[in-house]
């Protein structure tokens, strides 16, 4: 069962042990997937493993690293990692780089 998801949601894989949370949302009811599987929302589903990853999509999922689409309008926080990769919409999202601090003097 797809999640309504929202800010501030926890997901979590069904094919390795990634969670996430939904820090920036603005892709209505468009599919989170981690490995080719849809994540779930844990509270409502058990996560397990016990769906196949697809190895086109295993490059794998960095713990505390954010995850967003270009445009920016998914961002996803990773709290634990795993094998898969996360995409929306079947698109891999990529590691948002940090941005520099200004100078302070």
């Amino acid at each position: 069962m797809t999640p309504r998801i929202g800010i501030g949601m926890m997901l979590a894989s069904t094919v390795d042990s990634t969670s996430v949370v939904v820090v920036r949302w603005a892709a209505g009811d468009r599919q989170v997937t981690c490995g080719g599987a849809p994540m779930v929302d844990p509270a409502q589903d058990d996560p397990g493993t016990g769906q196949p990853l697809d190895p086109a999509q295993s490059a794998g999922t960095l713990l505390g690293k954010r995850y967003a689409t270009e445009d920016g309008t998914v961002e996803l926080l990773c709290t634990r990692p795993g094998q898969g990769t996360l995409a929306l919409g079947g698109v891999p999202l990529t590691v948002k780089s940090a941005k520099p601090l200004p100078a302070s003097d």
